[in-house]
């Protein structure tokens, strides 16, 4: 039995869609600086040709694997917010997206994926602080919130510590829940 024929357009998509998934791959084990494109190639089965035939460049190959950084969509009340902050956490913490990791591990070392990173996190930051009850510095409180939510999911994620790697991802929120519920509605002095 003979397989059915692929056009040209459907090669190349499933071509593009290899090369993305081992870049994805990659830079999520080893960051963008220590990614090269041959090997991302290789993992792929293809020539590095044409990889940059396909994608110009390694930053462009980057831009197009980063492009999953999750967002954080709006809440309103108090308590719906801290319980989206922590669902959001729980994808974190479940396991993020290669492209997300991948900016992640390289934004310390990579302007690029920084700024990306950066934008992303400034939108959320925003979001939150939007969705936050009127009291003083809205922005900041919001910052400190998401900030946190980075931090746990670096922590868990990136290094692999070993109390936010073993704890289940119920009991880090029910331990976070106070902290995030006292930035959202902090107590005037």
């Amino acid at each position: 039995m003979s397989s059915p024929h692929r056009s040209g357009a459907d090669r190349r998509r499933a071509t593009e869609a290899r090369i993305l998934g081992s870049a994805r791959e990659l830079f999520a084990e080893k960051g963008f600086d220590r990614t090269t494109i041959r090997a991302v190639a290789t993992a792929a089965g293809v020539d590095p040709a044409l990889v940059m035939q396909y994608f110009g460049s390694k930053r462009e190959l980057f831009t197009r694997v980063a492009q999953t950084l999750p967002a954080l969509p709006a809440a309103t009340g108090t308590d719906a917010l801290v319980e989206q902050l922590l669902a959001s956490l729980g994808l974190g913490l479940g396991g993020l997206p290669e492209g997300a990791l991948a900016v992640m591990r390289s934004m310390l070392t990579d302007p690029a994926a920084a700024d990306q990173v950066r934008d992303t996190l400034g939108r959320q930051i925003d979001t939150v602080a939007a969705a936050l009850p009127p009291a003083a510095d809205p922005e900041l409180r919001a910052a400190l919130a998401v900030s946190t939510l980075l931090g746990v999911t670096i922590g868990h994620q990136l290094l692999g510590l070993p109390p936010l790697k073993d704890a289940p991802a119920d009991r880090t929120a029910a331990l976070l829940r106070p902290a995030l519920r006292a930035l959202a509605e902090p107590r005037e002095r």
